[in-house]
């Protein structure tokens, strides 16, 4: 697990673009924070990598967000309300796990419902990157995270 410190919200962007610049088709995000803890502020960071020039914004009440017009396209999944795997499913989510055509990135990763059918299906060649965000302060941030291949 690599940690990250943020100092601030430029940090945080900073970091996301640097993730953008190096992700791919099929690259799944998986963010866990609290409220207010950075994980659109670092959604936006990776759109900026992707060169996304759209404005990102969180999509707690759509669920899905696309944005188009970058290096790949960015599917922007927000899983807060969701609770079990038919909403899911019934919501059309599951198309963007894997897009061989973009980048993935969920926040509230935490509320995949991996009890009723297990864990996130996985892709040969795809990536998952893992990232926790913890709050230190008003300004700094712990981001914890990790890649699985398969």
């Amino acid at each position: 697990m690599v940690t990250f410190i943020s100092n601030s919200e430029a940090d945080t962007v900073a970091l996301g673009i640097e993730w953008g610049k190096e992700a791919g088709p099929g690259w799944v995000f998986g963010l866990t924070g609290p409220l207010g803890a950075g994980k659109t502020r670092l959604v936006r960071g990776i759109a900026q990598g992707l060169d996304v020039k759209s404005r990102v914004r969180s999509p707690t009440f759509t669920l899905v967000h696309e944005y188009t017009g970058g290096k790949w396209p960015l599917f922007h999944i927000d899983l807060y309300r969701v609770e079990t795997m038919d909403q899911f499913e019934s919501a059309g989510l599951d198309q963007y796990l894997f897009s061989p055509e973009g980048v993935t990135v969920i926040e509230w990763f935490n509320h995949w419902p991996a009890g009723e059918r297990g864990p996130m299906p996985t892709s040969p060649g795809h990536r998952i990157r893992r990232v926790a965000i913890q709050v230190l302060n008003e300004n700094a941030r712990r981001i914890m995270y990790e890649d699985s291949c398969t």
